[in-house]
């Protein structure tokens, strides 16, 4: 009802609107500018910011109703409108229905920041005076009309942050062969950052001689830089990061002595960088980061001593650092991180008293740590981590009261901890792993009451972990690992409450007992405590923390029963090899001799058996999971194609499971000789998987939990629960289906359709199938994946996540044709639910957001889908080349250097281009925040198309 009022109230208005119009027209007998806007109004949404333009125009007792003084309209003093200002105020609507032809006099249209939405019409060209057009930061979508090269006055013109694409038409620019008369030949801003645009920076470009800045960052261009913009001599700011630019920089762009900004970063740029560029006396910021650079960089970045942003980060730049650096007092963010650079971090960096960011990691710089960088008092952000750098820690480095980030992690600096690291008030990370430092650990580090991230690993240090290391309440992660550390573990360490990511002692010297208060770390995802001297059993409060999902007690003294905890029924044997004497229900561990399981429960054992036989059988699922006995008649299964009766002489009709009628559980055992190893065709976290062949010839995989699930305690098998609830609501061809599951006092099992050629993990490895997996199936393959996540995400109510999308978790079909398996780490998407989690996935795949927030969107299947689409294009794991992905795609023809090399390369240049976008799409899955990953629809739709 409220609907229909608000419709017939915004029908109202618009018809008071047209009546309004249609006075002025009697009253002045044409088409006035009070007439254009109020037109244009009537087709808006109701704009409370323009109800005052009625209140105006039904006031005003003139015959020639003007405009002047209505909000957003500014008028000269002829009372012509020269000015329509709407910025800022949420208008909503298109401005396709404005009549622009009634307004001849206009010399401003600012409709930046608001939620237009439709086309720039092509009358918009007739705005012959216009000197500002402000479109940006809308929703406008469409080309670039032909008709903005009439606006021969504009000086700007800023679309940035729209829809726009379809390329920049060269006819928009003045003709090189008559510029005077064709084109936007005043132009001194031409804006069009963030859009979809597309296509290649068109040479004529470099006609638009009054240009001052032109920002085409994040457009979606590719292709070179035309060297014409070396005759736009009056350019300032040249902005064009963030596309797939390729070739070098031109040397003409020596040329433009006036350059203050010049931002190439995100793109695929090769060659040597121009040394002339140190002639730019008015340089500002300089950022060429992320490119495929090589060479030296310009001596003289900094001659005119204005340098404040300089970034050259991630490409491969050798030789020496600018020299002209030493001596740039003006820079307050540099990263040169990721390059072949040399020198001396003592000798060619000076004092820099307003430098806030500086990242020198993972070059091969020598030298010492300077006292002069305490100086530079403004710092919040000092990486010099990955060098070979030597000497101890300067104590001026610890009065950087702003310091938030200190990384001096593989390096080979010596000496002790100094006690006064405390002062580093505002750290939240510390890393010094990797190097020679020697000594205790001060106990000044609990001072560090904001610290996040501390990793002291692979260094030689020694003594006891101080108690006062429980005051860094804020911790996620600690790494104390392979160092000589002695003592007892402090049970303050109970205290670190926010401990989320890893808490890692192993490979010290640690004795007595594990404390029980490590219980208390329930957000705690790793614990390591391995290769140590520690005794005693291992604390029930284990249980406790529930997050928990790797542990790793091996190679210490401990002994007795594993608690009851769903950590150990999920470990590896090896997590808890070579100790005294522990036992429990895992592989490789002797079997407790009491007669109560681990923890004391009795068992109590019944049987659950549930087959999944029909579409939406969420509420028999729900009834199985709650420990609910479910008998299922084959004669009401609406999917049953024979009317059989169970066995009637059964004494328990429970212990018999069918499913379509026919299978039955004593089948499934006789089929794989009660699970015997010769069936075996595949062993994960939390079962091994068997071939089943039964009498008729048809095949199953069963896939047998490691540890036994009884009716009792089904809500406890976290990934039991998951799997079952999650594949019975999902039918889709690319998802492996589950025929049905039991539960009884022997084995906890899933049967589902059985996949001919195993995992696609397993293909790859395997030479001979690998070379089946041609460059079409191999796309094939990833649009199957493509459409099952899209299927889980967007048509699945509510949306299911599958949270360990890996290549060994895909399984193939005799045809190859992909399936998704293994649904034990799923979880729905509830509205309004907490989407707050215990870590779960692959790691190679897992979204590193996953590092510091246990927050699951669908987004994190997206980063996992994008490293097995490299995986699937390169034959192999990219490890630690997922990070460089992005750098090594410099141009088509590269690619052939990531693909697959036991795959001949493809020939046509078409099928290179698709792997190439396929690539680049992989690239925007990886990005690392995820709101910049796309959705699986639409990577669905982008790879159908």
């Amino acid at each position: 009802m409220a609907n229909q009022l608000g419709k017939l109230v915004s029908i109202a208005f618009s018809a008071a609107w047209l009546i309004l119009v249609d006075l002025l027209k009697i009253t002045t007998g044409s088409t006035t500018e009070a007439e254009a806007l109020l037109s244009w109004k009537a087709t808006l949404p109701v704009q409370p910011i323009l109800q005052n333009w009625v209140a105006a125009a039904e006031n005003n007792s003139s015959p020639a109703q003007s405009p002047c003084g209505w909000h957003g309209i500014t008028c000269d003093s002829a009372g012509n409108v020269i000015e329509i200002n709407l910025a800022y105020n949420d208008l909503k609507g298109t401005i396709e229905n404005l009549g622009f032809s009634s307004f001849p006099k206009l010399l401003v249209l600012d409709l930046k920041y608001n939620k237009l939405t439709g086309s720039i019409p092509e009358n918009i060209g007739m705005l012959s005076k216009l000197r500002l057009l402000d479109l940006s930061t809308n929703s406008f979508d469409g080309t670039l009309p032909l008709s903005l090269a009439n606006l021969t006055q504009v000086y700007e013109l800023d679309v940035s942050g729209n829809n726009i694409v379809g390329g920049l038409d060269p006819r928009l620019f003045p003709d090189g062969a008559n510029p005077s008369k064709t084109g936007l030949i005043s132009i001194k801003n031409l804006l069009f950052t963030d859009t979809s645009l597309g296509g290649r920076i068109p040479s004529e470009i470099g006609n638009l001689k009054n240009l001052v800045k032109l920002a085409l960052d994040n457009s979606r261009l590719y292709g070179p830089i035309p060297p014409s913009l070396g005759n736009c001599t009056e350019l300032s700011i040249l902005m064009l990061s963030d596309n797939q630019l390729s070739g070098p920089i031109p040397p003409k762009i020596v040329s433009l002595r006036k350059l203050t900004v010049l931002s190439l970063f995100i793109n695929n740029l090769t060659g040597t960088v121009p040394q002339g560029i140190g002639n730019f006396s008015s340089l500002i910021i300089l950022n060429l980061a992320e490119n495929n650079f090589s060479g030296q960089l310009p001596p003289q970045v900094c001659k005119g001593g204005k340098l404040e942003n300089f970034t050259a980060a991630k490409n491969s730049f050798t030789g020496p650092i600018p020299v002209s650096l030493r001596n740039c007092q003006s820079l307050y963010r540099v990263r040169l991180e990721q390059n072949q650079l040399t020198g001396q971090l003592d000798q060619d960096f000076g004092v820099y008293p307003n430098l806030t960011y500086f990242d020198l990691s993972f070059n091969k710089v020598q030298g010492k740590l300077s006292p002069k960088w305490g100086a530079s008092k403004k710092l919040t952000f000092l990486n010099v981590g990955g060098n070979s750098i030597v000497g101890g820690i300067p104590d001026e480095i610890l009065q950087l009261r702003e310091l938030g980030e200190l990384d001096l992690s593989s390096n080979q600096l010596s000496g002790e901890l100094p006690e006064q690291i405390g002062n580093l008030s505002a750290l939240s990370v510390l890393r010094m792993n990797n190097n020679k430092l020697s000594g205790p650990i001060p106990a000044g580090i609990g001072m560090l009451s904001n610290l996040q991230y501390l990793d002291l690993s692979m260094n030689l240090l020694r003594g006891s972990i101080p108690y006062q290391i429980g005051d860094c309440f804020k911790l996620l992660s600690l790494n104390l690992s392979k160092n000589y550390l002695n003592g007892t573990i402090p049970y303050q360490t109970g205290n670190l409450f926010a401990l989320q990511a890893l808490l890692d002692l192993s490979y010290n010297s640690f004795s007595g007992e594990i404390p029980t208060q490590l219980g208390k770390l329930t957000n705690l995802i790793t614990l390591n405590l391995s290769h140590n001297n520690l005794s005693g059993s291992v604390p029930k409060s284990i249980k406790d923390m529930l997050s928990l999902s790797h542990i790793n007690l091996s190679y210490n003294r401990l002994e007795g029963p594993l608690p009851d905890a769903n950590i150990f029924n999920s470990s590896r044997p090896e997590d808890f090899s070579n100790n005294k004497g522990l036992c429990g229900n895992i592989q490789g561990l002797q079997h407790c001799t009491s007669t109560t399981g681990p923890g004391g429960r009795k068992k109590n054992h019944r049987t659950v058996i549930i087959v999944v036989s029909c579409l939406g059988s969420s509420l028999l699922v729900s009834m199985a999971l709650t420990g609910i006995l479910v008998h299922l008649n084959m004669k009401r299964s609406r999917n049953t194609s024979k009317e059989e009766e169970p066995t009637s002489k059964r004494e328990d009709p429970f212990s018999i499971w069918y499913f379509n009628g026919k299978i039955v559980y004593k089948d499934i055992l006789e089929a794989t000789m009660n699970f015997n190893d010769r069936y075996c065709i595949g062993e994960g976290a939390t079962g091994k998987v068997y071939r089943a062949e039964m009498q008729g010839g048809q095949v199953f995989a069963v896939k047998r939990l490691w540890s036994k699930v009884d009716s009792t305690e089904i809500e406890d098998t976290k990934s039991f629960k998951n799997e079952i609830a999650a594949l019975t609501e999902t039918r889709h061809r690319n998802i492996v289906k589950l025929h049905g599951f039991s539960s009884n006092r022997m084995h906890a099992f899933l049967v589902y359709e059985f996949m001919e050629r195993g995992s696609l993990a397993d293909m790859l490895r395997n030479d001979n199938a690998a070379m089946e997996l041609n460059w079409p199936k191999r796309v094939e393959v990833i649009k199957g994946v493509a459409h099952a996540l899209s299927y889980l995400h967007h048509d699945c109510v509510p949306p299911i996540i599958h949270r360990d999308i890996s290549s060994k978790n895909v399984l193939m079909c005799s045809s190859l044709e992909a399936h998704i398996s293994d649904f034990g780490t799923a979880r729905f998407l509830e509205p309004d639910a907490s989407i707050w989690t215990t870590f779960a996935g692959t790691y190679g795949y897992s979204a590193p957001e996953l590092a510091y927030t246990m927050a699951v969107t669908e987004k994190c299947d997206v980063y996992s889908f994008g490293v097995l689409v490299v995986e699937v294009l390169m034959g192999k794991h990219p490890g630690d080349l997922i990070s460089k992905i992005q750098t090594l795609l410099v141009e088509s023809s590269n690619v052939k250097d990531i693909l697959d090399p036991r795959l001949p390369p493809p020939k046509a240049k078409k099928s290179v281009d698709e792997l190439v976008l396929v690539m680049k799409l992989a690239v925007s899955c990886l990005q690392p925040n995820p709101l910049s990953r796309p959705t699986m629809r639409s990577i669905a739709q982008f790879l159908d198309d």
